[in-house]
């Protein structure tokens, strides 16, 4: 071999960095496409939770109403039962990056707006509620298109649920890192200068979108209103998926509930304030981080299935600590189980479900999970809040404990049925 045929030792360390990416927790990332839109994703969904926070901060400050804030997380995610289901026919028909673009621009808009009246003083509870409510739609078009153009933008099938479990990561990071900073920023400043950094940042995962260049949807795939019942035919004819997703409805209108109560846990229970707010959500990021990452390093849709039961029992657990405990020590515990278990047992689903679906059939079977996964949590949220309200925090919470356990117990009952093949291919 000739000296200038032998590999020089940056290229040596370059295929070896490849090598220990292609085996490790993020071997998706050797795809361009998804490594841009990784990057894009996180600036997007820092600057989402940001706004997160300081909206329930700001709803709560203004009015001290529990029930006002399950009805603004409701309009903020019950769009997806209605929305998403009608936006899988459009993700599976035309082209993802370019709807996906155009919903970043009206996300921009929405939060601009937001920032705006915030800032000007002539932010009030009508106009937070309409402003909650053009979120929810908007965002029912952006959560199923996201999920659905992963699926598009790895190419490398074997990578796709090690992809899913990146996204959630990315997304629990923010949830762990971003609300105690918001928690600072709030006791510093407005609630606008949150909701303008969110819209910047919906500009950050347009711009990796631009730089992408994707297939067409085939003519297969592109199909009318008349496939919106292939999609449900689907779900219905296979016992693992509908028990998967009567998992994911049930956890989300019971346990998902307990991030609209923060905010009452925060000051009510806990006597803090918005630090001991930014903590509590900094906990349950951090349980959530924890339990993407795991499922990122799983290999098999075996291990992917205990998972969904691992998650539960970590739920339950939370639930019952939550429930019983006023001291703040326990309720970090409970609130780091409690982002550990929803995140552990909806991205195990979500990867089960994907990475086994037909391409023909993604959107819609994505925008079905999305669908009940955030509507449900619409539900969980006004029921919880109105609950609260009429009869107190401790009885809600003690109702919603048993209902997880009821649920932790249906899960064990079947878990073998996690294990059978989805046989999705045909």
């Amino acid at each position: 071999m000739n000296e200038s045929d032998r590999p020089s030792p940056k290229m040596i360390q370059a295929a070896g960095w490849r090598e220990r990416l292609s085996r490790g927790l993020f071997r998706s990332l050797r795809q361009p496409n998804y490594l841009r839109y990784f990057v894009g994703q996180g600036v997007s969904v820092m600057g989402t939770w940001m706004q997160t926070v300081a909206l329930s901060w700001l709803v709560y400050r203004l009015t001290g109403s529990a029930a006002l804030l399950g009805v603004v997380a409701f309009l903020s995610q019950a769009p997806q039962l209605v929305v998403s289901p009608l936006a899988g026919l459009l993700i599976d028909r035309y082209d993802r990056r370019r709807l996906l673009i155009s919903v970043q621009w009206l996300l921009f808009l929405q939060s601009g707006l937001l920032a705006l009246l915030t800032l000007t003083g002539w932010i009030a509870p009508w106009n937070i509620v309409m402003l909650a409510g053009c979120f929810g739609v908007l965002n029912a078009l952006d959560t199923p298109l996201r999920h659905a153009l992963i699926g598009s933008i790895v190419t490398d099938k074997q990578d796709l649920p090690n992809a899913i479990a990146l996204n959630a990561v990315v997304y629990n990071l923010a949830r762990f890192v971003v609300p105690p900073i918001a928690g600072a920023l709030l006791g510093l400043t407005s609630e606008a200068l949150c909701f303008a950094l969110n819209a910047v940042s919906y500009l950050a995962i347009a711009q990796a979108l631009r730089g992408m260049e994707l297939a067409p949807p085939s003519a297969a795939t592109a199909r009318s209103a008349a496939g919106f019942g292939e999609g449900l035919r689907f779900a219905r004819g296979s016992e693992p998926v509908r028990l998967l997703l009567g998992l994911t409805l049930l956890m989300n209108v019971t346990a998902s509930s307990y991030v609209v109560l923060v905010p009452v846990l925060a000051k009510g229970v806990f006597a803090g304030g918005v630090g001991t707010l930014g903590i509590l959500l900094g906990s349950s990021g951090c349980g959530a981080l924890a339990s993407t990452a795991y499922v990122a390093l799983q290999k098999t849709r075996r291990q992917l299935g205990s998972k969904v039961v691992l998650g539960w029992c970590a739920v339950s657990s939370g639930m019952l600590v939550l429930a019983t405990s006023h001291s703040l020590p326990f309720g970090l515990y409970a609130t780091f189980a409690l982002g550990f278990g929803i995140s552990m047992a909806n991205v195990a689903t979500n990867s089960l479900l994907m990475s086994s679906v037909p391409d023909r059939l993604r959107g819609r079977m994505i925008s079905t999970y999305t669908g009940i996964r955030f509507g449900m949590d619409a539900v969980g949220g006004l029921i919880a809040g109105s609950a609260v309200s009429a009869f107190g925090l401790s009885p809600t919470l003690s109702v919603e404990a048993v209902l997880v356990l009821a649920g932790l117990a249906w899960c064990l009952a079947r878990r073998g049925v996690h294990h059978q093949p989805l046989a999705l291919e045909n």
